[in-house]
C-alpha cells in the first residue's frame, strides 16, 4: 500500500526534530451548504531541523516513531516570507 504525501505548513517548532504541521482542507457542511476551513494537525520527525514556523513542507506517512508522530518530513516545498525579510534586514 503507498504512504500518503501531503502538503502543510509549519506551525510549532519548538521540540527538537519535531515539527508540528496543519493541512488544511475545505468540506461541505452537510446541512446548510456552507464551505467550512478545517485542519488536520499532524506531527512529522524532521532529522535535520531545517524546516522552521510558516514553510511549507511535504510530508510522508511512516510508522509511529513516538506517541504522536506518524509522519516523516520530505522537503521543504517553500520558505516562510516573513522569516527571509529578517534575515535580509540584518
Amino acid at each position: 500500500m503507498p504512504r500518503r504525501i501531503l502538503i502543510g505548513v509549519v506551525t510549532s517548532d519548538k521540540t527538537a526534530k519535531t515539527r508540528r504541521v496543519e493541512i488544511e482542507r475545505l468540506v461541505r457542511h452537510p446541512r446548510y451548504s456552507k464551505i467550512i476551513r478545517k485542519k488536520t494537525v499532524c506531527h512529522a520527525h524532521d532529522e535535520n531541523n531545517e524546516s522552521r514556523v510558516g514553510d511549507k513542507v511535504e510530508i510522508e506517512e511512516s510508522r509511529p516513531l513516538s506517541k504522536l508522530k506518524r509522519w516523516n518530513l520530505i522537503r521543504v516545498v517553500e520558505k516562510s516570507k516573513s522569516v527571509e525579510s529578517v534575515a535580509n534586514d540584518a
